[in-house]
């Protein structure tokens, strides 16, 4: 796959440029009518959405997922010239110009004996799609969130020194950083988890290593420094289907979904606390989003960090109050507000809190918005629509929603719910149009740990033989690809293709 790889980019626009004509959404699920309508009281905009902002996010948006969209379309047009004479030219001659690379050509050979194999052909492109976007996104920044000074002195002045992020491991949770809360991504840790619930064990080793690196470097500060560790949750549920489009690990039971994250977190304090010390520097944050609209609910903690699933604050509620308002009136009500409501506990929440909260609630309007402006005030594609899963860690550039469905795991065995569950909703949404399910293996690595490179293809390799025996009917019959890759986190440009399945495949039938 590396020596095929893009001859031609000047036409792949991931950042900005007309959505192709040829891309077309077909949702699998989509959203009733009645709920796609804006409200008449929802018609202005608020005074403190940032409008450049959200035409920059949308340029984004569609010029991804137009690349992705528009890959069935194409194979269409590539299958009705497989019999002409000069089809090879002019199938990589489309290749080239829609996706910026070539076919391997003993896949576009065998078309003259056993016909086209259309569903490598469509894996093929799904990989170097990923692989594209992957590399515009470390090169480029196209998000403009790899580093944020301003963020992280905004973040130690509310109190905090780190913020680590667990969202649910549905695709349409994929853009919470970027988009629904608009924080830099760069700033923040996310590692998602099928319904939110993520490993305390593994959670309590990241704190550990963010106080020593605070004892031993002062990074991001000092350790005598009065600042705590902010852990987050962010569940979700559906507004116009809660009984069906919610969180499938959760039975789509809102209530259900916020209580475990809720019980997660308490569990994440207390280990930490048993283990260190009694009021060790963690703050805990849990957040509900409606995945049909962006909207999110934060549950308030009281004066000593207590959360309850019944005290929270949501960002329609503040959009609608201060809709009205100037920015500066808007914003001085939110922060009223999130005090007024932090107050049923046994004290309100500490003042570096509540400025966070309401930072979230301001950034999450002009996401509200965003979903107006761009997708009629709800989206499209309700449930899942995701374009491919993401096994193993990594995946920083996926920040956008329904792309990918996440899948964290050192080994198959250990995430074999989370990969079941991916490899479920793409049996419903490819296999059962005649699409195979694309799975990108990747393994971030710190390239100045001797070995660790190696370290990082060898799991990669065990994650796709193991996948390949738990899946083997799926893969034996062309329903299942993988593309390995890993990444040097200190090399801007440290994306490396470890193996393709797709020319793995056919240069293998080549040998023989």
């Amino acid at each position: 796959m590396q020596n095929l790889r893009r001859k031609n980019t000047r036409n792949i626009c991931w950042s900005a440029g007309p959505l192709s004509a040829r891309a077309t959404v077909t949702s699998p699920v989509a959203a009733p009518s009645s709920f796609l309508a804006a409200p008449n009281s929802y018609q202005a905009t608020h005074p403190l959405t940032r409008h450049a902002e959200n035409e920059r996010l949308h340029a984004y948006e569609r010029g991804v997922k137009s690349v992705f969209d528009d890959i069935v379309p194409t194979l269409k047009e590539i299958s009705a010239l497989q019999h002409e004479v000069d089809f090879e030219q002019r199938a990589q001659h489309i290749a080239r110009e829609r996706f910026g690379c070539e076919f391997p050509p003993e896949l576009l050979q065998s078309a003259w004996v056993k016909g086209l194999d259309m569903r490598a052909l469509y894996a093929y492109i799904v990989f170097e799609s990923a692989q594209a976007m992957a590399e515009d996104f470390f090169t480029n920044d196209p998000l403009a969130g790899a580093r944020s000074e301003a963020f992280d002195k905004f973040l130690q002045a509310c109190g905090f020194h780190a913020l680590s992020v667990t969202p649910c491991a549905d695709g349409r949770l994929a853009h919470v950083i970027s988009y629904v809360l608009r924080l830099p991504y760069g700033a923040v840790r996310r590692k998602s988890s099928a319904g939110a619930i993520f490993d305390v064990e593994e959670a309590t080793e990241k704190w550990v290593h963010t106080e020593f690196s605070r004892y031993r470097e002062a990074n991001p500060n000092s350790s005598d420094a009065s600042t705590r560790y902010l852990k987050m949750v962010v569940y979700h549920y559906s507004g116009s289907d809660p009984l069906h489009e919610g969180c499938a690990a959760h039975g789509s039971d809102t209530r259900k979904a916020a209580q475990a994250g809720l019980d997660r977190l308490l569990a994440f304090r207390t280990a930490i606390e048993n283990s260190f010390c009694c009021g060790a520097s963690i703050d805990l944050l849990l957040v509900g989003l409606d995945t049909d609209n962006d909207e999110i609910r934060i549950h308030i903690p009281d004066a000593a960090g207590n959360l309850g699933l019944e005290r929270t604050i949501d960002a329609r509620e503040v959009y609608e109050a201060t809709r009205a308002m100037s920015a500066t009136e808007a914003e001085i009500e939110i922060e009223r507000r999130v005090r007024e409501r932090s107050m049923g506990g046994i004290g309100e929440t500490v003042p570096g809190m509540r400025r966070f909260i309401t930072r979230l609630l301001i950034n999450n309007i002009a996401q509200l918005d965003y979903v107006r402006a761009y997708h009629g005030g709800c989206y499209q594609d309700i449930g899942h629509y995701e374009r491919f899963i993401g096994v193993g860690k990594g995946f920083e550039e996926v920040q956008l929603r329904n792309l990918t469905y996440f899948a964290y795991l050192n080994t198959v065995e250990e995430g074999a719910k989370d990969l079941d569950v991916g490899v479920k909703i793409f049996t419903g949404l490819n296999v059962a149009r005649g699409l195979p399910i694309p799975v990108v293996v990747r393994f971030d690595y710190d390239g100045k740990v001797p070995g660790a490179r190696e370290r990082a293809m060898a799991h990669c390799q065990q994650i796709r033989a193991a996948a390949y025996t738990r899946y083997a009917k799926l893969v034996e019959e062309g329903w299942l690809h993988c593309l390995l890759m890993v990444r040097d986190r200190a090399a801007p440009q440290g994306l490396e293709v470890v193996a393709c399945s797709v020319t793995d495949k056919y240069r293998k039938q080549e040998t023989h």
